[in-house]
């Protein structure tokens, strides 16, 4: 096997959370709006502040009610996994994993939503820093008990192509929506679907 396990990012590689934020929006362009607000205030954050905190000043700085924050997290085990997650989850034959930019509670009603088991579910809350910090990275990966060199990360955002990589992972890039790179870091596959990881992960 070429590695030793697979960190996933939760809410983008292995959820389908952009049409829950639209739903609770009202529209697809109200929910991007907000949804990609809230990227830019959480890649700028570094350290952890309170998940809700930055959904509620996410659709504040959007022109969008604040309410929208708590409505989003009643709505939360609404998430649906991509199509072709639980498949390919249950064949990859490797320890699995995930790395998610949310409170632990949040983080851990979202994995149960994928409806495959994981070793570790490593929050932002938890390591104190919201990726692309490298601080979560690595946080998973002593969890795990895996060198980062052995340990393919899977990618939703942009962001953490990036992220994982400065730390030493190779990054598989589940580009589901056609998200454009956040520099000029490249990941080691881009795809537009999870399909080719069964190929790619042994």
């Amino acid at each position: 096997m070429k590695y030793d396990a697979v960190v996933f990012d939760l809410l983008t590689a292995l959820l389908d959370s952009w049409s829950l934020w639209n739903a609770v929006a009202g529209s697809e362009v109200r929910g991007q709006t907000w949804r990609r607000r809230y990227l830019e205030i959480t890649y700028g954050c570094g350290a952890y502040r309170p998940y809700q905190t930055l959904v509620r000043q996410a659709a504040r700085d959007a022109g969008l009610p604040e309410r929208l924050g708590d409505e989003l997290e009643r709505r939360w085990d609404e998430l649906q996994p991509w199509p072709e997650v639980r498949h390919v989850l249950q064949n990859i034959g490797l320890p699995l994993a995930v790395a998610t930019n949310c409170s632990s509670g949040l983080g851990q009603r979202a994995a149960a939503r994928v409806g495959v088991a994981f070793a570790v579910v490593e929050t932002a809350e938890r390591a104190g820093f919201y990726k692309p910090h490298p601080e979560v990275y690595r946080a998973v990966l002593r969890r795990l008990g895996t060198a980062a060199g052995r340990t393919l990360f899977v990618a939703g955002s942009a962001a953490d192509v990036p992220g994982a990589k400065a730390v030493g992972m190779p990054v598989y890039w589940h580009n589901r929506i056609g998200l454009a790179p956040s520099d000029d870091t490249r990941p080691d596959f881009l795809e537009a679907t999870l399909e080719p990881l069964l190929r790619c992960a042994r």
